[in-house]
């Protein structure tokens, strides 16, 4: 498994009716695949988050999207970035992810969190609980899920999850692989050193040292060489072959959220915006700030989400083109 370059589709507002609305995810997919991107990935929501839009805009299902996208495209992995721990039986999200990977002929990837959004478990009924709960749940789930995607019968008695000799048959391979999402420097940099393949680090690009600095540290403690566990960095991309149309797209956007006049900011405010995770402008300057701000601090790949206009046709192929030789080198 290898993910350098992957494509997050964080939104399905595209103005569409809902009949027309799945067309118009495969055709991303089929873009970003035919544009050398390695991976493709939906989000594991029910209602759409805060800052990218109301909670009444459309979300599909993670699972039942990525086994359409599966039977749509050939080569490009699946994934959801990231699957909500909290959200399902670990023991069912092994098998889930598992029957992805067998209708995609072996293309499937377990993205995993410990999940958030409390706005989402109070109206669908899932408990909640505290931060420490719900790390300790995805560690427990961790525990389960791992065995059966390697092909061992899991028996697990813990506080909050219980199996006996579970058994994930079938599976087309023993090594589907793991990836963890999150930016926690303790508890989710610790997880994935002991039980991912991939950790994509979701932060403003100015904390990225000291966050290295933290999964080294958790990586020490665990044992491992760094060399064994991919890195990635979220990334929110606005880019047009008119760099001031972008910008101004962005603008848009962030006044959207309340933020009005980033010329205005001091640096140390701005690298407290949602600001500092964009990366604005023509294909040659997205790829500059890219280099610069994310792959020079020793990450070694991008998922970008064009949360603006990703589903406008060739904007996907756009963003690969610019990007992918930074990666892929």
């Amino acid at each position: 498994m290898s993910i350098r370059l992957g494509y997050q589709m964080p939104n399905f507002s595209y103005g569409v009716a809902p009949r027309d609305l799945f067309p118009a995810v495969v055709a991303q997919a089929r873009e970003a695949e035919a544009a050398g991107f390695d991976a493709a990935f939906v989000m594991d929501h029910f209602y759409q988050l805060p800052l990218l839009g109301a909670p009444e805009e459309p979300m599909l299902e993670a699972y039942t999207a990525l086994s359409g996208l599966a039977a749509s495209t050939e080569r490009i992995q699946l994934s959801a970035l990231v699957t909500g721990n909290t959200y399902r039986n670990p023991a069912l999200t092994a098998k889930t992810v598992t029957t992805l990977d067998v209708v995609s002929r072996g293309r499937a990837v377990l993205g995993i969190g410990a999940g958030w959004f409390e706005l989402e478990h109070q109206a669908y009924g899932f408990d909640f609980g505290t931060f420490t709960e719900r790390f300790e749940k995805l560690e427990e789930a961790l525990e389960i899920i791992t065995p059966m995607l390697r092909g061992q019968h899991s028996t697990f008695d813990g506080k909050w999850y219980h199996t006996e000799n579970a058994m994930n048959e079938p599976r087309v391979r023993d090594d589907l692989p793991i990836l963890l999402g999150g930016g926690g420097e303790k508890k989710t940099f610790g997880l994935a050193a002991r039980f991912a393949d991939h950790l994509n680090i979701i932060c403003n690009a100015s904390e990225l040292p000291r966050k290295l600095d933290a999964l080294h540290a958790r990586l020490d403690e665990a044992g491992r060489d760094p060399k064994t566990l991919e890195t990635s960095f979220l990334a929110f991309v606005i880019v047009d072959e008119d760099g001031d149309r972008a910008r101004k797209t962005q603008a848009e956007l962030l006044g959207r959220m309340g933020i009005s006049d980033l010329s205005a900011l001091p640096v140390e405010q701005l690298r407290q915006t949602p600001a500092d995770r964009q990366f604005v402008g023509t294909p040659d300057e997205v790829a500059e700030q890219i280099q610069t701000r994310v792959l020079d601090h020793g990450i070694d790949g991008i998922i970008v989400n064009l949360v603006t206009n990703g589903h406008e046709e060739g904007t996907v192929e756009l963003a690969g083109r610019a990007l992918a030789p930074l990666v892929h080198a």
